[in-house]
């Protein structure tokens, strides 16, 4: 149950980074591959984009 718990927390961010991600000003294509970095990374991405790279993403996008 306490893993099923950890999956949906996992999910419920990961949807919620890509839509932060999807609002930036820049291209859709850079937007597109940091998402799938992002999905395909799981919690590692997860950790990165939430602790390093969120205020710091459209400026490196650009």
């Amino acid at each position: 149950m306490i893993t099923f718990i950890i999956w949906i927390i996992g999910v419920v961010l990961t949807v919620k980074a890509a839509l932060e991600i999807w609002k930036l000003n820049v291209d859709s294509v850079k937007k597109l591959v940091v998402i799938v970095v992002l999905v395909l990374t799981s919690w590692i991405g997860l950790a990165v984009y939430y602790l390093l790279a969120k205020d710091r993403l459209e400026g490196w996008l650009k």
